[in-house]
């Protein structure tokens, strides 16, 4: 059965006609997987009027694009989105089927693979090829992120999973790279879509977006109060950062859990990463240990947060920052 799948697919989301960075993230180690098993790599592309995401796709590494465009792919719906790829899988049949782990990504990829009769390893942090069976290892936290598994689908295909955003980088963008883009008709009847938009309503956990942050500044139990945040989003502010903040703030209800960095929160690469007052425990350095540069503030010198640090401040965090504040401003001035 498995001869008859070939190929590797990224799913690259769209909305409004813009793709996430989800998808172009994804295009990197799927890169590397197709050419480890001698195989194409496929963006698969569904929106209205994405084209241009179609391209970029193969600028970021894929070696041709199926595109679907209609205007009921504008906005996310679970029939439409799933019915369109169900639709192209059962057409091409790849092998291996990649989909970012956003809201939507979540809500799509265990429809598809429960249409397919096949499985799908959900939330995954890392890929690979096992060398023995050929299949795609895809590995995941697990127990409240205190393991990691891996996981392999033997038996059926396409081998399916969600990844997490911010895992991995994009690649460098080839503007001058070009691939075939094969554009599929598939479109789905009003009628058959079961939930209609309303009205749109900006949350909190878009305003926050730490995936695409290229500075965040982030709180630990050491900032000690729902009110101990506001000089981290001083400091934030004035770095035009983004503040984050660890698994025990968001359990002790200072900060939403649209915030939260960690296995069991969001998984960012920023630029710079300014951790306040954590700890670092494992759970939480797994969700930012691909930043570019880290810096910490922690009292407590022997926090595990200085192992993975780059810079390390040993201090109280309520002296520390103003004082940074304070350098920053002069020398801006």
């Amino acid at each position: 059965m498995s001869e008859a799948y070939q190929n590797i697919w990224v799913f690259v989301e769209t909305e409004c006609g813009k793709a996430k960075n989800v998808g172009f993230e994804l295009l990197n180690p799927a890169r590397e997987l197709a050419d480890k098993k001698g195989c194409k790599l496929v963006a698969v592309v569904i929106g209205k009027d994405v084209e241009h995401v179609a391209k970029d796709a193969i600028c970021y590494g894929a070696d041709s694009a199926i595109l679907v465009e209609g205007d009921e792919y504008e906005y996310y719906s679970t029939d439409a989105f799933a019915t369109a790829l169900f639709e192209l899988i059962q057409k091409h049949k790849p092998e291996t089927v990649i989909i970012g782990a956003t809201n939507n990504g979540r809500d799509m990829g265990p429809r598809v693979s429960c249409r397919l009769k096949t499985g799908l390893t959900a939330d995954c942090t890392a890929l690979d090829i096992d060398e023995e069976t050929g299949c795609i290892a895809w590995t995941r936290p697990t127990f409240g992120g205190n393991l990691m598994a891996t996981i392999e689908c033997p038996e059926c295909r396409p081998q399916m999973g969600t990844v997490r955003p911010a895992v991995f980088k994009k690649a460098p963008y080839q503007a001058d790279k070009t691939g075939e883009i094969i554009r599929e008709d598939i479109h789905v009847a009003a009628d058959a879509i079961r939930t209609k938009l309303v009205e749109r309503v900006k949350e909190v956990a878009e305003a926050v977006n730490l995936e695409e942050a290229d500075i965040i500044v982030s709180g630990g139990r050491g900032v000690g109060s729902a009110e101990g945040f506001a000089t981290i989003r001083e400091l934030a502010d004035l770095l035009g950062a983004t503040v984050g903040c660890s698994r025990a703030v968001v359990d002790a209800g200072w900060m939403p859990h649209a915030h939260q960095v960690g296995q069991s929160g969001k998984t960012v690469a920023p630029k710079v990463y300014i951790a306040c007052g954590i700890s670092g425990a494992i759970q939480h350095v797994a969700g930012m240990s691909g930043s570019d540069t880290i810096i910490a503030i922690n009292k407590d010198e022997e926090a595990p947060i200085f192992e993975v640090a780059d810079y390390g401040i040993v201090g109280n965090l309520f002296d520390v920052i103003p004082a940074f504040i304070e350098a920053y401003k002069k020398i801006k001035a």
